[in-house]
């Protein structure tokens, strides 16, 4: 996976190299670089005395010693003052300077930590804000795993403030368990019926295939007194009228001549029409070329919801684009799960960034986009 949030000691983690937060000259700090200096032995602080001192914004690396890794990448990020001495950009420089380094290394896989926000007092969302943006540029270019490791002790929240209205947003939409316990199952199996009338009325045109959800609410409820019109004395005293004739069923030919363009087919229009080259959809959906070349390769492909959903955040889809794509793969984002909710919010505010979604996804204690794998 191109990016990925563990919760794990930092000293533990099996990666190509691990970045500690150093201290400027050579000499052992606290919290992480004074854990990672204890796990890799005497050695570790032996190498980096020969390094002498390092200035913020650079790293330099040394062997990992006793860790399981091959590189241990010292990484001097700023101390917070208030804002107004460059800090962001400095961290911004650390970030960079490590993952440069680690691809000059050829490493395949990198651990941080989050950078500055622990003894050096930097904002925690300011300081994963910048982690964000620094992993979201570097992974358009390069392949390497990246992983962002929250000790086991931290708060769990990542970004209490970073995603705004979030929680609000999922809690104003979500219609799953809660809708339930509220108001019954028979309620529940009710507002199944709906959506699938409401997609019936789509499907005969009667709801444009844009139109947005209130727009369908309100053409429903409109709707609605017709669906359930109650008969009149006089109609239900009047000769009964015979059943409508049920309309003779059609051939398999046909239903079958009906069938639209597939997943792949339409993934192959989008990019068309869009002028998208294949590498920047596939690097900033984080799948790998080998799958994004078998999807667009193999006519009937079926990809898993969580490819889908990337190859849409890839193409920067709006919602309607992204609920038509799902739809060629036989998915659709709704209400009733939190994940599908997440990667409404961030559609809607045009924020396509893998990273930033499984954030989210993440802080949210829910299961992450599978970036990078097979589908």
């Amino acid at each position: 996976m191109p990016f990925e949030i563990i919760r794990n000691d930092i000293t533990r983690v099996h990666a190509d190299a691990i970045v500690n937060p150093a201290n400027p000259e050579p000499v052992v700090g606290g919290g992480t670089d004074s854990a990672i200096h204890l796990a890799a032995g005497p050695l570790l602080l032996a190498a980096r005395k020969k390094i002498g001192e390092i200035a913020v914004g650079t790293s330099a690396e040394t062997k990992a010693y006793d860790l399981p890794a091959k590189y241990v990448l010292h990484t001097v990020s700023p101390v917070w003052i208030d804002g107004a001495h460059g800090e962001e950009a400095l961290l911004r420089r650390s970030y960079d300077a490590a993952l440069s380094l680690a691809d000059r290394l050829r490493c395949r896989s990198i651990a941080f930590p989050l950078l500055s926000a622990g003894t050096y007092g930097f904002p925690r969302e300011r300081a994963l804000r910048t982690a964000i943006s620094a992993f979201t540029d570097f992974l358009l270019t390069h392949d390497m795993q990246i992983l962002l490791v929250v000790f086991g002790q931290e708060p769990y929240s990542l970004a209490r403030g970073l995603f705004g209205d979030l929680k609000a947003y999922i809690d104003d939409r979500y219609v799953g368990d809660a809708e339930k316990a509220e108001y019954g199952a028979d309620r529940y199996v009710l507002n199944g019926r709906r959506r699938a009338m409401l997609q019936a009325m789509r499907e005969d045109d009667l709801i444009p295939p844009e139109a947005d959800e209130a727009a369908c609410e309100a053409s429903f409820d409109a709707a609605k007194p017709l669906m359930h019109r109650p008969a009149s004395h006089a109609k239900a005293a009047a000769v009964p009228q015979a059943a409508p004739k049920a309309p003779a069923p059609q051939s398999l030919d046909a239903i079958l001549g009906r069938v639209e363009s597939t997943f792949s087919e339409h993934l192959l229009d989008l990019l068309k029409e869009r002028g998208e080259k294949d590498s920047d959809v596939y690097r900033r959906a984080e799948i790998s070329r080998q799958l994004f070349h078998k999807i667009i390769n193999k006519k009937d492909y079926q990809p898993t919801k969580s490819t889908a959903i990337q190859l849409a955040l890839g193409l920067r889809l709006n919602l309607a684009q992204t609920q038509k794509l799902l739809e060629k793969a036989g998915y659709s984002l709704t209400r009733s799960s939190k994940t599908d909710l997440v990667v409404q919010y961030f559609i809607e505010r045009g924020e396509y960034s893998i990273v930033t979604v499984n954030t989210a996804l993440y802080d949210c204690g829910l299961p992450l986009l599978k970036t990078g794998g097979a589908s």
